[in-house]
C-alpha cells in the first residue's frame, strides 16, 4: 500500500524571498503604527514605548497569519508552506507554531530591554555579564545557521531549525476554475530536468567571515589577559582620584542608577526645575524651546558643551544608547553636561546644573 504522499522542500531562493517579503511587510506595518501612534500620543510617549511596540507589531503580523496556521505574505508571494518535520504534517501543530512566534519575537525583545536596565550590573554582575555575552553568542550562532542553510539548504533560521520546521512546495494539479476550491496537490516537481540555483558560495564566504572572528577574539583575549595587571593598576588609581558629582544635591551615581524609561512625560507647565513661567510665555517662542530628540517641549532642561539644549530624560537617554562615543561613559556624561553649562554662564555651578540652564533660559527669553 503506498504511503502518504511527500512533498518537494522549498527551493533556497524561495525561502530567501519569503523571508525578504516578509521583513518588507513587517517593517511597513510597523511605520504605519508608528505614524498613527505618534499623531495620538506624541513621538515621547513612542520612544518611551519604542520596544513594546516593535514587538506588538511582530505578534500581530505573525499572529494572524502563521499562528493561525495560514501561509504569511511571504509563503504566499513564493507560494510554500510550513511544515514539521517532527510530526510530519502542514501546517505544523499550534504548539509548535505558538513557541515559533516565541522565538522569533520574545528574545530580542528581552535582550533589549535588559541591556537598557542601568542598575543590571549593580544587583546582578554575574548575571549582567552573562547577558552581554549572549547577543554575541546569538549572532554567532544565527550565523552558523546561515551557513549552513546556504550549503544545505533547510532551515533558514535558528528557532526553525529548534522545532523543525521547513518549507514545503504545494504544487497544484490542473483542475478548473470552478472547481479550485477542491484543489488537489501533487508531489511532482514542475520540471525534474532543472537545477535549482545554489548558494554555497555564500555559506563558504559566511564560514570565513566566522573563523576570522574566531581567530580575532582569540587574539585579543590574549592581548587582555597580558594587560590585565596594567589595567587593574590603572583602574585603582582612577578611582583613587574620582571625585563625586552632584546634580542638584543629588548624586551623579545615584542618578545613573534610575531607570529614565519608567518616568511619566510631564507637560513643560508641570516643570519644577524652572523659574519660568512657561504658561506665560508666548506660543510663537515656546515653539522654539522644542527638544531635537524628542521634538517636543523641553522639560528639566539641560545643556551640552556646545550649547544645545535638551531634556534631560532624553540627552541622558540617548547617551546611554551611544556608548561607543568618547565622552558618554557614565562618569563622562555628567562631566560632559557639567561642562556645558559652566562654559555658558559664569554663574553656573556643578551642584546646581539644571536650575542654572533654567536661568540661561530665562536670559534667552527676555
Amino acid at each position: 500500500m503506498a504511503g502518504p504522499p511527500s512533498f518537494p522542500r522549498a527551493q533556497q531562493a524561495q525561502i530567501i524571498r519569503a523571508n525578504q517579503r516578509d521583513i518588507y511587510h513587517v517593517s511597513s506595518l510597523r511605520d504605519q503604527t508608528d505614524n498613527v501612534l505618534r499623531s495620538w500620543l506624541g513621538t515621547r510617549w513612542l520612544t518611551r514605548w519604542e520596544k513594546e511596540v516593535d514587538l506588538l507589531t511582530k505578534l500581530l503580523y505573525f499572529g494572524i497569519t502563521s499562528g493561525r496556521g495560514n501561509q504569511s505574505l511571504g509563503e504566499e508571494y513564493t507560494d510554500i508552506w510550513q511544515y514539521s518535520s517532527f510530526t510530519s504534517r502542514t501546517p505544523p501543530s499550534i504548539r509548535i507554531r505558538g513557541l515559533l512566534i516565541f522565538l522569533s519575537t520574545f528574545p530580542s525583545y528581552f535582550l533589549a530591554k535588559w541591556a537598557a536596565s542601568p542598575g543590571l550590573s549593580t544587583r546582578h554582575p554575574r548575571f549582567a555579564s552573562f547577558m552581554k555575552t549572549l547577543p554575541s553568542l546569538i549572532n554567532v550562532s544565527t550565523e552558523v545557521n546561515l551557513a549552513i542553510f546556504y550549503l544545505r539548504g533547510s532551515y533558514y533560521d535558528l528557532s526553525r531549525r529548534l522545532l523543525g520546521v521547513q518549507h514545503v512546495r504545494h504544487i497544484f494539479s490542473q483542475v478548473p476554475f470552478n472547481k479550485l476550491i477542491n484543489f488537489k496537490l501533487s508531489s511532482i516537481p514542475e520540471n525534474p530536468h532543472i537545477r535549482p540555483p545554489s548558494y554555497s558560495l555564500l555559506g563558504v564566504l559566511i564560514g570565513i567571515r566566522l573563523l576570522h572572528r574566531f581567530v580575532s577574539y582569540i587574539q585579543s583575549r590574549r592581548e587582555e589577559i597580558s594587560l590585565s595587571t596594567e589595567k587593574g593598576k590603572q583602574r585603582d588609581h582612577h578611582e583613587g582620584s574620582t571625585t563625586e558629582l552632584f546634580l542638584d544635591e543629588q548624586s551623579v551615581l545615584d542618578l545613573l542608577d534610575l531607570d529614565l524609561a519608567d518616568e511619566p512625560a510631564k507637560p513643560a507647565e508641570e516643570d519644577e526645575r524652572t523659574i519660568l513661567d512657561v504658561a506665560s510665555i508666548p506660543d510663537a517662542v515656546r515653539a522654539g524651546r522644542n527638544c531635537t530628540l524628542c521634538l517636543e517641549e523641553r522639560t528639566d532642561s539641560c545643556s551640552t558643551e556646545c550649547g544645545h539644549l535638551f531634556c534631560w530624560n532624553c540627552i541622558v537617554g540617548w547617551g546611554r544608547e551611544k556608548a561607543s562615543l568618547p565622552a558618554i561613559a557614565p562618569l563622562s556624561l555628567m562631566k560632559f553636561l557639567l561642562g556645558g553649562v559652566s562654559a555658558m554662564s559664569p554663574v553656573a555651578e556643578p551642584r546646581s546644573t539644571l536650575t542654572n540652564i533654567q536661568f540661561i533660559e530665562s536670559v534667552r527669553f527676555t
